[in-house]
């Protein structure tokens, strides 16, 4: 009888149950080689990055339990890098799924912040010359202040709206403005728009499709696809490229892929070949930003990426249809007559 009293107590509450907390894996423990593999960054910056988020991550719980900093990023960066499920991750780390759901928001949130430190588009002279230099080096001709491009990241069909997000290889995602510099590093990255949007519309209503049309950059262009109008600051490739240089000025823009394509096998979650974000829509925007922050804190740091692979095409914009100004097209002319 009294072993049924002591369960009716438990059933109803009177006595608290012992809360059991797994051991929380101490993973800056490991060495460099191991951290990269798996949070791909060395134990110096992710120490960093943890000093820097903490702030914001550090919050009072009424057990007094709250996950410690380094934990929330460094399960949050792998998810990140690996795109594997939260229940495993969870395990991994020694805490439950649920908490590892709560935890990753607010660590996304912390590394968007910082992307007015590390994102910033060349608009005015003395940030280009360096920008400029680098791309002739590898171009051949003078003035390019980026190369841009979109890229689709795979999510499920969302609740809302869900025929808005299935592209032209009718798979659903958010597709992704990137704008980068000659060494890859991202300058621009606008993710907001579903997978049915037109490329050249997402640049036409970004604040750098805006600010070039309005003129604020002077003496500079952008390298675009076929997916892209020609105009006096977006230069695009020609359809039927006949000579070297031709050919050679068809190629320069080529950079702003492999950047993505560093972007992707760095932060593996972005990769379709992983399968998808399982997550709405707006989350997945926020993890696209927080990637691409990510990206440039570790170009910044001299990273090592392994060989990057190929990963599937991202579905073609399909062409432009508007009449090309013919000022601009005498631009593309003089620089093709420079390579």
């Amino acid at each position: 009888m009294a072993a049924l009293a002591l369960l009716e107590d438990i059933f109803n509450g009177q006595i608290r149950r012992e809360q059991v907390f797994r051991d929380h894996s101490d993973f800056l423990a490991h060495d460099n080689d191991w951290l990269i593999s798996r949070f791909r960054f060395p134990r110096a910056i992710l120490l960093e990055l943890c000093a820097e988020l903490g702030p914001n991550l550090e919050r009072e719980t009424v057990r007094s339990h709250a996950l410690p900093v380094p934990l929330q990023v460094l399960t949050t960066l792998g998810f990140l890098a690996t795109g594997s499920f939260q229940r495993e991750l969870a395990d991994r780390s020694g805490i439950s799924q649920s908490c590892l759901s709560r935890a990753m928001p607010p660590v996304w949130d912390g590394i968007i912040r910082l992307s007015t430190r590390y994102i910033t588009f060349p608009y005015d002279a003395g940030d280009q010359p360096n920008i400029k230099a680098q791309f002739a080096a590898i171009a051949g001709f003078p003035n390019v202040i980026g190369a841009i491009d979109c890229t689709h990241i795979a999510i499920k069909a969302p609740s809302e709206d869900e025929f808005a997000y299935v592209n032209r290889k009718h798979f659903h995602s958010i597709n992704v403005q990137i704008i980068c510099d000659a060494q890859m590093r991202l300058t621009n990255i606008v993710a907001r728009w579903a997978g049915s949007t037109h490329d050249s519309y997402i640049l036409t209503n970004s604040m750098v499709g805006m600010r070039l049309q309005a003129g604020r950059v002077r003496d500079g262009w952008l390298l675009g696809d076929s997916g892209y109008p020609l105009k006096t600051w977006l230069l695009t490739p020609l359809t039927n490229p006949q000579t070297d240089r031709e050919r050679r000025y068809n190629d320069a823009r080529s950079v702003v892929e492999r950047a993505i394509g560093q972007l992707k096998c760095r932060w593996r979650c972005l990769d379709r070949t992983g399968g998808m974000l399982l997550y709405r829509p707006d989350k997945v925007c926020r993890i696209i930003l927080a990637c691409g922050v990510l990206h440039n804190v570790a170009h910044r740091h001299g990273i090592p990426l392994g060989e990057v692979g190929a990963l599937p095409d991202d579905p073609d914009p399909g062409p432009v249809y508007v009449q090309h100004n013919q000022q601009a097209i005498q631009a593309r002319q003089r620089v093709i007559a420079t390579i």
